[in-house]
């Protein structure tokens, strides 16, 4: 399946999930509360398909799927003025109220639970799909250091080293560290950080994210730390070796380098470092080699080589060969009953990191940019599925819960708004007049549009890479 494909179909595949999920919400607490549901759309738009059940409630789904919507009788005058009068006619609240099974009939309470009921089944759906991703098991790397420099050596980190937590939050892989790492930089907070070395003992540092220029744009947070990923690292696997160069017949592209001196090699940046170590010395070096899975001692002798800025080096006239990113290393995988706490506790997490960003934004401490609209998400889906069902359930999670948040915003037309709307009945005693409500739906559709703006804005002026 091509990326497109793959796109448009696994985006199509989350939507309809969570649409349907978050509709349901309200669907079934409005029965329950004895409410007549007049449609169950998934979709906007003239329906494509459609049901109607034993209580009448007509079930549809529509062409555009960036939505849906739940109709009951008596909901109120702007939905009804432009939903009901289909078929039924025009509800008004004057004539709802004199039905029993009329949404405005209902008490404030009710009305209350019936709006929130959405949102809340979708943080049902984040607690049940991080569940189910801990069950399954997501594979990822382990957040094991490579190169070190910058403020990140200063404060005395140093290649090999596992990081286990930041700042008493737990990690358990490198995305979970650099998404850690992500929120504190925003702030420029310094932040402790536990970390295990090569030999297994527990150390902690102080990385000072204080120091982390203003001007650093958001995308390269992680970088200006001075860590980098052991995932990330280039193996010293032969690509090519030149005609004239120590390795000449000796080394042959596929060849990779396991050991100098009998100290191992892990990549090539260890392996150059090495050897600009050795080099000065004079003489020959023992290198220990992979060659198609047999395990071989070569001796050579590196030599100063001249870069084409004129820099000198020593090597062994070798260039690295291209490989894909390295297998998965670490994998977030508990048992059936183990995976209930833990999700929880991985939905209060991602809950916070999701305020937190909401108000990094609102405060202008976050860009605007990331806001995604639908083109970002569903490239995101087509990744994630990509990477295996872990990471698809994770992504499921992490967009059920920006959904049900994003409606929990007190704007009008939003379950948020409608929400306000009862409060402030609740205060007064008696609900806010129709100009009032009508005005307010107005100033919510302008503010929805413009938020729409700009994730199609930042869809559309993203990198692709």
């Amino acid at each position: 399946m091509s990326d497109f494909a793959g796109s448009i179909w696994w985006l199509l595949v989350a939507l309809g999930v969570l649409v349907t999920c978050h509709e349901f919400g309200h669907f079934i607490v409005a029965r329950l509360c004895g409410v007549r549901v007049l449609r169950f759309s998934i979709g906007f738009g003239k329906p494509i398909w459609s049901r109607i059940d034993k209580h009448g409630t007509e079930f549809a789904i529509a062409p555009i799927p960036l939505g849906g919507y739940v109709r009951m009788h008596g909901e109120g005058p702007f939905v009804d003025q432009h939903e009901a009068g289909e078929s039924e006619g025009v509800d008004t609240p004057a004539a709802a109220h004199a039905d029993r099974d009329s949404f405005a009939a209902k008490s404030v309470w009710q009305r209350m639970a019936i709006v929130f009921a959405g949102p809340a089944m979708n943080f049902v759906l984040c607690v049940l799909f991080l569940w189910a991703m801990l069950v399954v098991g997501k594979a990822d790397w382990s957040a094991t250091l490579g190169d070190v420099s910058g403020i990140a050596r200063q404060a005395g980190f140093a290649r090999g080293e596992r990081i286990t937590a930041i700042d008493g939050r737990a990690v358990a892989t490198a995305t979970d560290a650099m998404m850690a790492l992500q929120t504190a930089a925003l702030d420029r907070r310094d932040v402790g950080v536990q970390v295990r070395d090569a030999y297994g003992n527990p150390r902690r540092h102080v990385l000072p994210l204080s120091k982390v220029p203003a001007a650093t744009a958001e995308e390269d947070l992680i970088d200006a730390t001075g860590l980098g990923w052991f995932f990330d690292s280039v193996p010293a696997t032969v690509g090519q070796v030149q005609a004239d160069g120590p390795a000449a017949n000796r080394l042959q592209p596929g060849d990779t380098i396991l050991a100098i001196d009998g100290t191992a090699v892990r990549d090539l940046a260890e392996l150059r470092a090495t050897l600009q170590k050795l080099g000065p010395q004079g003489g020959a070096v023992a290198l220990a080699i992979d060659r198609h899975g047999e395990r071989l001692e070569l001796s050579l002798v590196p030599q100063q080589l001249v870069l084409p800025d004129g820099g000198k080096y020593w090597g062994l006239g070798i260039s690295a060969a291209q490989s894909a990113m390295p297998a998965y290393d670490a994998k977030q995988q508990l048992g059936v009953l183990a995976a209930v706490p833990a999700a929880f506790r991985e939905t209060a997490q991602l809950t916070a990191d999701s305020l937190g960003m909401i108000k990094r934004m609102l405060s202008g401490e976050a860009s605007s940019r990331n806001v995604s609209g639908p083109i970002t998400i569903a490239r995101a889906a087509n990744a994630t599925a990509k990477r295996g069902a872990g990471w698809y359930l994770w992504f499921l999670a992490a967009v059920s819960l920006s959904l049900g948040l994003v409606n929990l915003l007190p704007i009008p037309v939003l379950d948020g708004g409608h929400l306000l709307y009862y409060l402030i009945e609740l205060v007064k005693g008696r609900p806010l007049s129709e100009r009032s409500m009508i005005a307010g739906q107005y100033v919510g559709l302008a503010l929805l549009a413009g938020l729409m703006g700009l994730a199609f804005y930042n869809d559309l002026f993203r990198p692709l890479s």
